[in-house]
C-alpha cells in the first residue's frame, strides 16, 4: 500500500490537522498507517516531542514510533529549514531522512508525511520539499485554503509538482476561512482549471478528538478516489 506526501499551497494551511484526520480515519479502516514530519519548527515543547505538531500527528495514528524517526530533525525557531540553517549553523540534513522513511515504510503499511511550509520551501540552497517528495517516491495531496488567493496559489502548487515529476492524488480544502470562497464553487474551478481530483473539503475543527476527525473526515473526504 502507497504513502502519501501531505503538502500545501502555503504555510498554516492546515497540513497537520488534515495529516491527523487522515491517520485517525485510515486507521479506523483497519491500515496500520505511521506518520513523519522530516522537518518541524518552533518553540520547542517541555514534555513529549519537541514539536506539537509531532505530538498531534503521533496521537492521531497511535504510534510509538521513536521521536527521531518521525520527526528526524527539529529547528527551535519558527522558518524554513534553510532559514534556520542561516541562523542557527544547524544544516539540514536529507539522508537521515530518507533513511528514517524507509525504516517506518517497513513499519507500517502506510506513512503520511507531513512537509513544511508550501512545495518550494527551501532546505538547501538549491534543495526544496518538492526534491525532498521526489527522492521519497510518493505521490503529493496538495491542502488548499478557501481564501481569495488559493486559486493561484494551488496552480502554482501544482505546476511544481508537474515540473518536479511529482504525482499528485488530488486536493483537499480547507475551508476554515469564513470569508474564502464558497467550496462548491472553489472545486469547480480548479477542477475546471486543473483537471486534478478534488478529494472534499474540511470544515473549522476545533475537537481534535478520534471520534470527531473520523465523523467529519468520512463524510467529507472521498477515500475511494484517494485509495484507488
Amino acid at each position: 500500500m502507497g504513502s502519501f506526501f501531505i503538502t500545501g499551497t502555503d504555510t498554516d494551511v492546515g497540513k497537520t490537522y488534515v495529516t491527523a484526520g487522515l491517520g485517525v480515519m485510515l486507521r479506523e479502516m483497519g491500515i496500520d498507517v505511521g506518520v513523519m514530519k522530516p522537518f518541524a519548527a518552533g518553540t520547542p515543547q517541555k514534555k513529549g516531542f519537541k514539536s506539537e505538531d509531532v505530538e498531534i500527528l503521533s496521537a492521531a495514528a497511535q504510534v510509538n514510533d521513536p521521536e527521531n524517526l518521525i520527526n528526524p530533525q527539529f529547528f527551535p525557531i519558527p522558518a524554513s529549514p534553510y532559514t534556520a540553517w542561516k541562523n542557527l549553523k544547524i544544516k539540514p540534513k536529507i539522508s537521515p531522512i530518507l533513511t528514517g522513511f524507509k525504516k517506518l515504510s517497513k513499519l507500517h503499511d502506510m506513512i503520511l508525511v507531513e512537509g513544511m511550509g508550501g512545495i518550494m520551501t527551501p532546505v538547501l540552497k538549491d534543495y526544496f520539499i518538492a526534491d525532498l517528495i521526489k527522492d521519497m517516491g510518493v505521490p503529493a495531496v496538495i491542502v488548499a485554503r478557501s481564501k481569495v488567493g488559493t486559486i493561484n496559489h494551488t496552480i502554482m502548487t501544482v505546476r511544481m509538482c508537474e515540473k518536479f515529476k511529482i504525482p499528485i492524488k488530488g486536493i483537499i480544502i480547507n475551508d476554515f476561512d469564513s470569508d474564502g470562497y464558497k467550496v462548491d464553487e472553489l472545486t469547480r474551478d480548479l477542477k475546471s482549471l486543473l483537471g486534478i481530483p478534488v478529494l472534499g473539503s474540511i470544515p473549522f475543527i476545533d475537537d481534535l478528538s478520534d471520534a470527531s476527525l473520523h465523523a467529519i473526515f468520512k463524510k467529507r473526504l472521498d477515500f475511494k478516489s484517494l485509495l484507488k
